[in-house]
Parts: structure tokens; sequence; C-alpha cells
């Protein structure tokens, strides 16, 4: 189905298509949008209803703010950035061109390329991306007040994330699908492109060894969850047997049968957790629970795709979107008023008990995946690139599936934002502060000093009996806090207080499901790209069908942020808390890599790309300077509370003296041990990046004095077949997919019947 390659004429890559197929592109004369009154008005209101919402959040703003205004500034600032903004990129910065074929109707293979249909492609990468950092670090960040956190979520993934996401899946896509690691070393050379890789490697670890500590500290002690979470594993393999070999290619049948089976195990799990032989079996401490996490992602790693992590895929996608969606719905409907401060004292001062640090930096790197994240990066530079079916589809799939992962964030702000303050700080407290019990957290969260926040014993235990669970204190990691926001806004919609048990433990399983797809997927990537690593010196590893090599791999990558998970779980200080600040600041830095890597292939594209530069640049800049003044304090910070080896020094020499005043033998040691783990590699991610950075910017400089460079997309293919770009198709794409069926129809039989 594929043409010989083309030699290009110049950088528009005039190519020249089959006359004997129907066009593959739409003109650019049917393909330009005209602005009719109609669209004037449309767009009218979409910018005066995102102005007013915004005036409501940032200036006219009383006591409490109602929750509807997070709703509509979010929809309508995204409709216009991805209307407009991301309409720049693609005109002056990227140019993609449909007359051209994609890796996937290039190398084409029914297994890693394989041209899909966009709209379920989008549903792949956003189950792909979106982990825990959406959910976990707006929660956390909630101390800090509610205004800073909103604009950098809707604002920053608009200039920011977006542009990251859709940028990286365009030029991996024009190379074949290459990962970001390899773009690095192609581009800047050995020094920067070894950086970028090991990089890679390590911030992965920390990523996926996050996302795990997020699921163990959600499910911890808690029978109802372990039981309803555990239970998706045996539905997923259900539902890719019966995708496989049952009924194949019935999507939405199986996912029907998918949610059914979904709502029967959360009712399920609320009837076993009243059992005393739940309690025993279930009732898991974390540490088990994270021994059985990693255990898992092994085996997730390693199965067949289409066993486990597609059908999951399938299930976590309508579970995300869907979840999100009712969320925002049931907001707009019931209307609870924020209390919180735009600005807390915790954001002034900077010493708050969910996590240390002042709002510049600390609060950019808490907020990672909604606004800015460089786990994405590795996921638009993985799977994603081979299956895009043509160029233009890049827009919606990178730039749409960022703001939907915004969106997601925002929402999960807003939930965290509705619970009464002195229950937040409770909940989101370390162990060591509260105690670990009503009594503690009471009089620790009483004694911060907050305006208006009174906290009683009868708060406490009247919540955890509400939700179904023994305790609501020091349940930190953020997916109990947003479980609990989710569920006291949609029982005010539906069910009333009757439910809110029920709405609960569906979102603690949301949030596991959310979270779970990006443990296995990203494992599953973090093999290929050790797999690729050491394919450099022994080339059979990068052979991903051999079979040792993907069981040494997997168990490498495992075994590397397993560790980690172990760490964070035994960590007396709370894991999350102490380990989410260097999450945060890994995943920017590798965000920081991504565009400098971007930044560096526009730099070589030439002279007419040198405008638009800056699309990049100041992200890119903005970034660097957030993420390395981060790692500075982190590392050399004098105040114990922020800086890893401030603290480290300070319970060594409580070891040495012999002193208890910190704790006990064995919390001195853990103590000790992690934050020389979580300093150590502050130093080594800072370095590595700064390495990076520089050696983009010698690169683009060159560049830009050269005028251009190495051109390394692969060679220009005439492109044999049409998809829509977005997710509704124009008048004229109707009429040329009209012409296209019969031949796509042909195309697609033989495979059928195979």
């Amino acid at each position: 189905m594929t043409a010989p390659s083309l030699q290009r004429r110049d950088d528009d890559d005039e190519i020249i298509t089959d006359s004997k197929l129907p066009p593959v592109a739409v003109s650019e004369e049917d393909d330009r949008k005209r602005w009719t009154w109609q669209k004037v008005i449309v767009w009218s209101v979409v910018a005066l209803v995102g102005g007013i919402a915004w005036t409501m959040l940032a200036i006219v703003r009383g006591e409490t703010v109602n929750a509807i205004w997070f709703v509509f500034a979010a929809v309508s600032t995204y409709l216009i950035g991805y209307r407009f903004y991301s309409k720049v990129i693609e005109k002056h910065l990227l140019r993609p061109n449909d007359r051209r074929a994609t890796p996937a109707e290039v190398k084409h293979d029914g297994k890693d390329y394989v041209p899909t249909d966009r709209r379920v492609l989008y549903g792949h990468h956003f189950a792909a991306i979106a982990g825990a950092g959406p959910l976990v670090g707006p929660v956390l960040a909630a101390q800090m007040g509610y205004l800073p956190g909103t604009i950098w979520i809707i604002v920053g993934v608009v200039f920011a994330g977006a542009v990251q996401d859709y940028t990286v899946l365009f030029f991996s896509m024009r190379r074949g699908g290459r990962t970001i690691g390899q773009m690095a070393r192609q581009e800047l050379g050995k020094i920067g492109g070894t950086a970028a890789i090991i990089a890679s490697l390590l911030i992965m670890l920390i990523i996926v060894a996050i996302l795990a500590l997020v699921v163990v500290n959600g499910l911890g002690e808690s029978p109802w969850g372990v039981f309803s979470v555990g239970m998706t594993i045996p539905i997923a393999l259900f539902m890719g047997v019966y995708l496989r070999y049952l009924r194949p290619g019935k999507v939405t049948e199986v996912s029907i049968i998918g949610f059914v089976l979904l709502m029967a195990a959360i009712i399920g799990g609320g009837m076993v957790a009243e059992t005393e032989w739940g309690q025993a079996i279930f009732g898991l401490d974390r540490l088990s629970i994270a021994l059985g996490i990693i255990i898992y992602g092994f085996i997730a790693a390693v199965l067949p795709v289409w066993l486990l992590l597609a059908p999951r895929d399938y299930l976590s996608t309508f579970m995300k979107i869907g979840v999100i969606v009712m969320l925002a719905g049931a907001i707009v409907v019931v209307r609870p008023e924020i209390t919180v401060p735009a600005i807390s004292v915790f954001g002034e001062s900077g010493l708050g008990p969910v996590f240390s640090g002042p709002l510049f930096p600390f609060l950019f790197v808490t907020i990672a995946c909604g606004a800015l994240s460089g786990f994405h990066a590795l996921i638009a530079s993985g799977t994603t690139p081979k299956l895009v079916e043509k160029e233009k589809q890049t827009r919606f799939i990178g730039y749409g599936g960022m703001l939907m992962e915004s969106f997601v964030a925002i929402m999960a702000f807003v939930a965290a934002l509705s619970v009464d303050q002195g229950i937040y700080f409770a909940m989101n407290s370390p162990t060591a502060a509260t105690g670990g019990t009503v009594e503690g957290a009471v009089a620790f969260v009483n004694s911060l000093g907050l305006t208006g926040v009174n906290l009683t014993p009868e708060m406490l235990t009247g919540t955890a009996a509400a939700v179904g669970e023994e305790s609501v204190v020091s349940r930190t990691g953020g997916a109990p806090t947003l479980a609990l926001g989710l569920a006291q806004i949609m029982q005010q919609a539906i069910g009333g207080p009757a439910m809110m048990s029920f709405w609960y433990h569906f979102a603690i399983m949301f949030e596991a499901l959310f979270i779970l797809t990006a443990v296995d997927a990203g494992t599953r990537v973090a093999r290929f790209m050790l797999q690729d690593s050491l394919g450099a010196w022994f080339p059979k590893f990068r052979n991903v069908s051999w079979r040792p090599g993907v069981w040494i791999c997997t168990a490498i990558m495992v075994a590397g942020w397993g560790a980690i998970l172990i760490l964070g779980v035994t960590d007396p200080l709370g894991g999350i808390n102490t380990f989410f600040p260097l999450f945060g600041i890994a995943n920017q830095l590798l965000a920081a890599i991504a565009l400098a890597v971007v930044m560096a292939i526009i730099a070589k594209r030439g002279r007419r790309y040198l405008k638009w530069i800056w699309i990049i640049a100041v992200p890119l800049v903005f970034t660097a300077i957030v993420t390395i003044t981060a790692s500075m304090m982190k590392i050399f910070s004098p105040e114990p509370t922020i800086g890893y080896w401030a603290n480290h020094f300070r319970y060594l020499d409580a070891q040495r003296g012999g002193s208890s005043e910190l704790g006990t033998p064995e919390v001195l040691e853990a103590v000790i041990r992690n934050t020389a783990v979580q300093g150590t590699l502050s130093i080594v991610f800072v370095v590595l990046a700064i390495v990076v950075m520089i050696s983009a910017a010698i690169v683009t400089v060159r560049a830009i004095r050269a005028g251009g460079g190495d051109n390394t997309e692969d060679p220009a293919v005439a492109s044999r077949r049409f998809a829509p770009a977005g997710l509704l198709p124009s008048p004229p794409e109707k009429e040329l997919e009209k012409r296209w069926q019969p031949i796509l129809a042909q195309e697609h039989k033989p495979r059928s019947h195979h």
C-alpha cells in the first residue's frame, strides 16, 4: 500500500500522490474555515463567559467563591486555546502535510505500527498520559490557596503542557516514532543525547514509583477499596479474552459489560468489607499492598498488550472522561461555595503541613501533570506516533488530549477545595504530625491558627463513618481527599448522604484505575527505553520479541521503582509529602529536556521557522528557571522542612547524639536513608537536565547562524489513504470520506478475515 520514497523539492515536501486514487487530503482552500456571523457570535459568547469567570475568580472575590466559575473559566480558555493558539502552532511551526504518509501507514505491521482511528487513538493516548499527577498535585497544592493553582493549571496547559505534547508527538511521528531519548541523541550529539537517555530512564523510575505510592495510600487499611480494585484485574483479563477470541472488535459491547462488572465490584466491595473474613483478607497494610503492586507491575508489563493493558485502557478511558464530566456537571448543579482563600497563609510563608516550600517555585512542580508533564513526552514519542493515521490529527490527539488532562486537574482541584479546611489538613498532614489519631489530628490542625477552622473529633469520626472507613486521619497522597470531595459534591446531586460511602469508594477505585493504567503502561515504556539503550552494546536486546530481554529489562525497571516505592511507604514523614516534590521536579526537568530537543529541531528546520520559535522558548525558559530553582532549594536550603540534605544531617546528628526527640532509632534510620536517596537523585537529575539544555542551546545557536541544520526526518512518502483531522469531520472531509470508504473497506477485508 505504500509508494517508494520521494525526493523533496523544498521544505514544504511537495508530494505527488497517486492520481488513480481520490485525494488523500482536503485542499487548502476547502480546509480554510470561513468566518460567518454565527461563528463570530459563538466565539464572542465563549470569550465573554471566560472573561466573566476569570474576573470573578481573580478580582471580584469575597470570603467565598462559587465553584461554577472554575468550570466556566477552564472550558472557555480551553476552547479558545484549541481553536486559535494550537492553530497558530499548526500553521507556522509544524506545518503538517496530509499528502505525506505517517509511519503507521509506511511501516504498517499490524503490531506496533497500525493506522488507528483518531477517536480510538485519542482515548488510548489520554489513558496513557493521565496518571496520578492531575489528581494528586492539585490536591496537595490546595494548601496554598485557589488562585495560583487555578491560573497555572488552566493557562499553563495552553502555553506549555499542550504545546510540548503536540510538538513532541509531531516530530516523533516525522522520525518514524523515535523516543525522546533517541531524538535527543540524534539532534544534540553524544553528550546531550546520553544525558537525556539516562535522565529519562531515572526519572521514569521516580514517576512510576510515585504513581504506585498514591494507589497504596488510597487503598491502605481499606478492605472495600482493595477488593474493588483487585477485581478490576480479572475484569480486564476477561475483557481482553472477550475482545480477542469471543467477540473480536466489539469495543462498545465489551466496555458496557466491563462497566457493569465494575459497578458490581464496587457494590460487592462494600458487602465484603462488612464481613470478618473480608476484613481479614482485604484489610491489608500499605507495605503488603506495595508488594502486590510491584508483582502486578512486572506481570502486566510482560503479558501480551491485548490481554491486560488494552482492555484496561478501554475501561479506564470511559471511566476517566465520564467521571470528570459527571463531576463538572454536578458542580454546576450543586454550586458549592469555596471558603479557601485566594492565597493562603501557607502560600505566603511556604511552610505548610502538606508540603514545605515557597509558592514560587514549588506550586509549579507540585501541580505537575495538570499543566506540564515530562512523562507525556515519553508517551508522545512512544506508542502514539506509531499509530497516527494522518499528520493533521496530531493537533487533536496531542494538544486536545492534554487539554482534557488539564480539565481533570482543575476538577480535582475544585473537589479538594470544597472539603472543609480542617478535615483537609487532618487528612493530608503526615502521621508524624498527627500521631495517626483523631485527638492528635484535632490538636495539630487547630494549632495551625487558620481563620475559620475549628476542627472537632466529631467532624473526623463523622466523616470516616459517612464514607465507610475506620479513619480519615493522615490519609496522605491526595487520592482520599479527592474521593471525599467528589463524594460530598456527588451525594448532593445524586442519592443524598446515604450514598456518601458509595461515591467515596467509587472515586477511590476510579483513581486507582486511573493510576494503575499509567503504572503498567509506564513500566512497559520504561522497559522499551532500557531495551533500546542496552541494544547499543547488546543488539539482541532491541528485539522486543526476545523473551529473555523482555524479562530482564522489566525486572530491572520494576526493581528500580519498587525500591523507591518501598522507601515512600516506610517513610515516617509521609512518603507522598517528601517524595512528591522530587516527583514534580523530576517530571518538570524531563519536560524541559523535551522542550529543549524540540527547540533544536525547529532551529534546524530553517529561518522561516525562527519567527515562531518563541512558542517553544518561552515555556522552556520558564520551566528551566522553575525546576532549577526548586532543585537548588531542595539541595541547598538550610531549612529542614525544605532541604533534603538539611533534614538528612538534622536526623543524622540526632542519631549520633543518641537523641530520641525526633523519633525512635528506626524512624531516624528511615529518614536518614530516604533523604540521602532523595538528595542524591535531585543532584543527578538537575545536572543531567542542565547538560541537555546547554547542548540544545549550543545546537540551536549554531543552526540559527547557519540558517538551518541537518534534516533528520524520515524520507517523505506519498500517502495512499484519507481520514479526517479532528473529532468531527468538516463538510469537505465528509464528502472525501465517502469516496474513500469502499477503498478502505476493501483494504480491511483480508485482515478481518485473517
